[in-house]
């Protein structure tokens, strides 16, 4: 089975590829996140990707360029949904792609971090999954959550901390400040 894998970032790559390629699945790597900000942000994590992608020879293609406004626009007046909106627009993204390169099917990174929404992101590969006619491969990866941050720390990838979003990065600072009394 051909399978178009989406990938957030290099960290949330390593167990998700090790269960797939053991699994015989052929599996190409599919890099679309624009909501990630900032630009040096983005950078780094492709970057580190495209570093991770050459040393386990994961074939890979690259998405648009950072469309920063394009997840903007679509959040807007949106907030309290902009997970699902990000996980929709990345998810479509990567079904138009594994559509029009002919995959079998398609699935997402966003599948192994506890942090994110697995119901939702699960729905919404169901339903584009039914919308472009492939299959949305359904996999909890969250098993090997540990796993997958010792490797990346044991090879020393550049490890993010927060999931990309401006939203998510005011969270992040926002609970330290919190934290350290200074709200």
């Amino acid at each position: 089975m051909k399978v178009l894998l989406h990938i957030c970032c290099a960290n949330c790559l390593i167990y998700p590829f090790r269960v797939l390629k053991t699994e015989g699945r052929e599996i190409r790597g599919f890099f679309y996140n624009p909501n990630i900000h900032p630009y040096q942000e983005y950078i780094k994590r492709k970057e580190c990707l495209k570093n991770y992608a050459q040393m386990i020879d994961l074939p890979m293609i690259w998405g648009k360029d950072y469309e920063l406004e394009k997840f903007i626009q679509a959040v807007v007046f949106r907030e309290h949904k902009r997970c699902e909106i990000c996980y929709y627009l990345r998810l479509e993204e990567t079904a138009k792609v594994a559509k029009e390169n002919n995959f079998d099917a398609f699935t997402t990174t966003l599948l192994y971090s506890k942090y994110q929404k697995f119901d939702s992101i699960i729905e919404i590969g169901r339903s584009l999954g039914e919308k472009y006619n492939l299959m949305f491969l359904e996999k909890d990866f969250r098993e090997g959550w540990k796993e997958g941050i010792q490797e990346s720390k044991r090879l020393g990838l550049y490890r993010q901390q927060y999931c990309g979003c401006i939203y998510s990065e005011k969270e992040r600072y926002m609970r330290k400040e919190a934290k350290n009394g200074n709200l």
